[in-house]
């Protein structure tokens, strides 16, 4: 959006946002505060869960924050997330229709149908609706067997629907999603690919000695990590049942870094196995992501079968940034085994079979494979593909593009439909 003596106005509406350790929370609020230096922003957010200190309103690098007074229940439990969904969704709805007219409405899909209010309330102000998706719902939540009501299926594709075929644009983080949402009824004029991106100056490649890895006493080990959400979507079950095959190797150690709704499940199960080369640990915080992603010597990307498209583990990009290998183990099709191949940063192996993952961990362990070479040219490939940069710059035009629109009076067909 270019400046002008009156500054447009950007409503933004997702459940999270900073100081959320979500991914979205993170991507959403950098996104913000670059835009922030033309355009006024204000993001309509949820409550943070063990943090009731927050404000209600308050303004950060010139973003306008507003969070309502949604509940925060655990999301381990379905009814519980749903919960927290329903009370989000209603008093944003609330907060919209009555904040001051937008130029611009964007949303991501956290949650899944925050798109219907986001639509409702750009309806309301005659504006553009962006959508930005970060998964495709219901389908994960059907192919995970996390949601298995055909009615309230059925009921939740016909909201999405309802969404994608009326908003102005609908961002696509990877191509393969880009597919599944035309498929769903985006229309593909409007639809546009801007992956994810990381921030390749805060996140550099460190020694793989370095005081995080010393303190943690990884320095001297051959180190396999996952970072990050420790869900369903991730399938990290094959990783720690792939270290049964692995008791030999005396200097391996599998470290599963983050949490989320499979953690307790999996560290019963590496107890089960008797799973001695793999170990647990919480999220670091994030002035020390680069030292504890440097100290692995490769790190695992899982994603669970069937869900290429569906969603896009990004990531796989801060693993780059540090210049790092990668082992995918997902659908060959999946956008993160698309972007090993292309930068040629690591290995491609199924999803679901863990002696395959074993196989792929072992050939790394033994030398046989160019760890630090791979790494380089990850980084070498974030640096010219996934800079936050260029992802921003690629909002920018995206958003004057829909205010170009709506100014010569395309917009308004759009939201009547």
């Amino acid at each position: 959006m270019t400046t002008s003596a009156v500054r447009p106005r950007l409503l933004v509406l997702n459940e999270y946002y900073w100081p959320g350790l979500e991914a979205t929370a993170r991507l959403l609020a950098e996104l913000c505060e670059a835009l922030a230096e033309e355009v006024d922003v204000t993001v309509l957010t949820g409550a943070l869960r063990g943090r009731p200190e927050l404000p209600g309103k308050e303004r950060r690098r010139g973003v306008e924050i507003v969070r309502v007074r949604s509940t925060t229940f655990d999301r381990a439990q379905l009814p519980a997330r749903a919960a927290n969904y329903v009370s989000y969704l209603g008093l944003a709805m609330q907060a919209g229709l009555s904040a001051p007219r937008p130029d611009a409405v964007l949303c991501m899909t956290d949650p899944p149908i925050v798109g219907n209010v986001a639509l409702v309330v750009a309806r309301r102000f005659r504006s553009p609706l962006v959508v930005i998706s970060q998964d495709v719902f219901p389908e994960i939540a059907v192919e995970l067997g996390r949601l298995d009501s055909r009615p309230l299926a059925s009921l939740l594709r016909v909201l999405v629907r309802f969404y994608l075929e009326r908003a102005d644009r609908v961002v696509a983080i990877g191509e393969t999603m880009r597919q599944r949402l035309e498929d769903k009824g985006a229309d593909r004029s409007r639809l546009r690919v801007i992956p994810n991106w990381v921030d390749t100056v805060e996140l550099t490649p460190q020694p793989r000695d370095n005081p995080w890895a010393r303190r943690h006493k990884l320095h001297d080990r051959f180190v396999v990590m996952h970072s990050g959400n420790v869900g369903h979507a991730q399938n990290l079950d094959a990783l720690v049942r792939a270290g049964t095959f692995l008791r030999d190797l005396r200097r391996l150690r599998i470290l599963i870094v983050g949490t989320g709704a499979r953690h307790h499940a999996l560290v019963a199960l590496a107890r089960r196995l008797e799973a001695d080369r793999v170990s647990f640990m919480s999220y670091q915080p994030r002035e020390l992501l680069s030292q504890s992603l440097s100290a692995a010597d490769v790190h695992v990307i899982g994603l669970a079968p069937g869900l290429a498209g569906y969603v896009v583990p990004s990531r796989i990009l801060g693993v780059l940034a540090v210049g790092r290998p990668v082992i995918v183990a997902a659908d060959d099709r999946s956008e993160v085994a698309r972007i090993v191949r292309e930068a040629e940063c690591g290995f491609v192996v199924p999803p679901a079979r863990p002696e395959l993952l074993a196989g792929a961990i072992r050939d790394a362990y033994a030398g046989r494979d160019e760890l630090a070479e791979m790494g380089r040219r990850g980084r070498e490939w974030v640096e010219r593909q996934a800079g936050r940069e260029i992802a921003i710059e690629r909002y920018r035009r995206l958003l004057e593009e829909v205010r170009e629109e709506r100014l010569a009076g395309v917009g308004a067909t759009s939201m009547e439909r």
